[in-house]
C-alpha cells in the first residue's frame, strides 16, 4: 500500500527545526515500512506545490500529521480538505471536525446543545461588552490549540482583571473566549477508533502555590520549567470505578457530537463535588509516541505500531460501503427511481 505521510513542512524544516515532528514522522515511518507498505513523506507547505506531489503520488492512504501550517492551527482544516477534494482516504477527523474542534466557542455551543457538561462560556470581541461568566475565569484564544494564550494570568478573579487580560490577548486574537474557571482535578480522555483509552490525570502537587493548577504553554512547551515540573501526567488515572465509566460516557458522546474519527481526546476537569465538565474536545492530537495518546494507549496493551495500525485501518474502513454511485444513491434517496 503506498502511503503519503504529511507534516508542517516550514516548521519542520525551517530555521529552527521542530525536530518533535521528524521524530514522529520517521517513527509513523518505520512503522508502515515494517508492515510492508510503502512510506513516503511530503511537507506541506504554503506554496500548495504539495497538492501536486499528492496527486502525482496517487496514495491510497494519507497519514495526515500536520497540525497547520507554519504552526498556524486554523490552516490544519485546509489541508485536511485539500485531500478530500482529491479523493485520498486520510488519518484521523475530517475538515469539518477539526475545524469545529479548532473554535472553541462553535463546539461549546454544539456540546450545550447536546446537554453535556460545560462550563458557562462567552465570546470577548474588541468594541463588544465582556461577557459575563463568573469568576474566577480562564481567558483563552478561541480558535487556537497547543495551550497558545494560555498562562498563569489567563486566570482571572475580577472584571478589571478580565477587561485587562482580554485587552492584551485581543493585540493578537480577535475572538477570545472567556469561560467559568474550574477547579478541581483535571483528566484527559483518549479515543482509538471506538475504543476509549484508560484515563489519564494531570497531577498539579508540584506546581507553586501562588499558581493556578492549568496546563499553560510553559507546561507544554517549556521543559523544566516550575509549570512543566508542576503539571505531570499520570496514567491511569486513581479514579472510582463509576466516575472512570462516566468519563468515558461523556467523551464518547462529545466525539460523536462532532463527528470524531480516527484518533481523539477529550480534555475534562472534575469539580469538588465530582461533576465532570468538559474543557477541550481535541481531533487529531499529537501523535508522537511519547506523547499523551500513544501513553494512555501502552497502558491499555496496545503499542505505538498497534496503534498506527488501527488508525490506518479506521481511515480505510470510513471509505468502504455501498458501491452504488454516490449520484445514483443521493437520487434514489430523493425519490427518483434508476432507469435501465
Amino acid at each position: 500500500m503506498k502511503v503519503i505521510v504529511l507534516f508542517d513542512g516550514v516548521s519542520a524544516l525551517g530555521k529552527s527545526p521542530d525536530l518533535a515532528i521528524l521524530e514522529t514522522v520517521e517513527a509513523v515511518e518505520s512503522v508502515l515500512a515494517a508492515d510492508g507498505h510503502e512510506p513516503t513523506r511530503i511537507p506541506v507547505n504554503p506554496d500548495g506545490r504539495w497538492i501536486e506531489r499528492v496527486r502525482r503520488a496517487k496514495p491510497d492512504l494519507a497519514f495526515n500529521l500536520c497540525e497547520g501550517i507554519d504552526g498556524v492551527a486554523s490552516l490544519e482544516s485546509s489541508v485536511i480538505s485539500s485531500l478530500e477534494l482529491l479523493g485520498v482516504p486520510t488519518t484521523g477527523s475530517g475538515s469539518w471536525t477539526t475545524s469545529i474542534c479548532l473554535r472553541k466557542h462553535v463546539i461549546n455551543t454544539m456540546l450545550d446543545a447536546a446537554h453535556l457538561p460545560v462550563p458557562r462560556f462567552g465570546v470577548a470581541r474588541a468594541g463588544s461588552p465582556l461577557p459575563s461568566v463568573g469568576y474566577p475565569a480562564i481567558c483563552k484564544p478561541a480558535a487556537e490549540d497547543a495551550s497558545l494564550g494560555v498562562e498563569q494570568r489567563s486566570v482571572v478573579k475580577s472584571a478589571r482583571a478580565l477587561h485587562a487580560r482580554v485587552t492584551a490577548m485581543h493585540e493578537e486574537w480577535d475572538d477570545v473566549i472567556v469561560q467559568r474557571f474550574i477547579a478541581g482535578r483535571e483528566v484527559n480522555v483518549g479515543i482509538l477508533g471506538n475504543q476509549v483509552l484508560p484515563i489519564a490525570e494531570i497531577d498539579f502537587s508540584a506546581m507553586p502555590d501562588e499558581y493556578w493548577r492549568i496546563v499553560s504553554y510553559r507546561s507544554k512547551w517549556q521543559t523544566g520549567s516550575d509549570e512543566d515540573l508542576g503539571s505531570v501526567p499520570h496514567c491511569p488515572a486513581d479514579l472510582p470505578d463509576m466516575l472512570t465509566a462516566e468519563l468515558g460516557r461523556i467523551a464518547l458522546a462529545a466525539w460523536r457530537v462532532v463527528g470524531g474519527a480516527g484518533y481523539g481526546r477529550v480534555d475534562m476537569r472534575i469539580d469538588e463535588s465530582g461533576q465532570p465538565w468538559i474543557l477541550e474536545v481535541n481531533a487529531n492530537p499529537d501523535f508522537a509516541p511519547t506523547a499523551g495518546l500513544a501513553r494512555m494507549a501502552r497502558t491499555a496493551g496496545i503499542d505505538y505500531a498497534a496503534m498506527v495500525r488501527i488508525v490506518c485501518d479506521e481511515a480505510l474502513a470510513a471509505r468502504q460501503g455501498s458501491t452504488e454511485d454516490r449520484w445514483t444513491r443521493k437520487q434514489r434517496l430523493s425519490g427518483v427511481e434508476a432507469v435501465g
